[in-house]
């Protein structure tokens, strides 16, 4: 997808935007469309940045609250197999 680096004629903010269908350009900090398109590159997806992202997810997971309770309920069905 390309990633298309710009200069805001209104605040002279330099700033990157990811453009997808739809996406109209305008400078984040003033909103402005008075903006000149400079020198661009594309993103990609390296394994590396797969691995980052599966890294964060995993450890968002392990503090979420979801989790928290599935660790309570497993221990309150093992201590009440016990129990029989």
């Amino acid at each position: 997808m390309p990633i298309y680096d710009y200069n805001c004629k209104a605040c002279n903010k330099t700033f990157e935007l990811l453009i997808l269908k739809g996406t109209v350009a305008a400078c984040p900090t003033c909103n402005s469309k008075k903006i000149d398109q400079q020198i661009s590159s594309f993103a990609v997806a390296s394994a590396d940045m797969t691995m980052a992202r599966v890294a964060k997810a995993r450890q968002k997971y392990a503090t979420s609250k979801e989790r928290k309770d599935k660790q309570v309920a497993e221990a309150e069905a093992i201590a009440h197999h016990d129990d029989h």
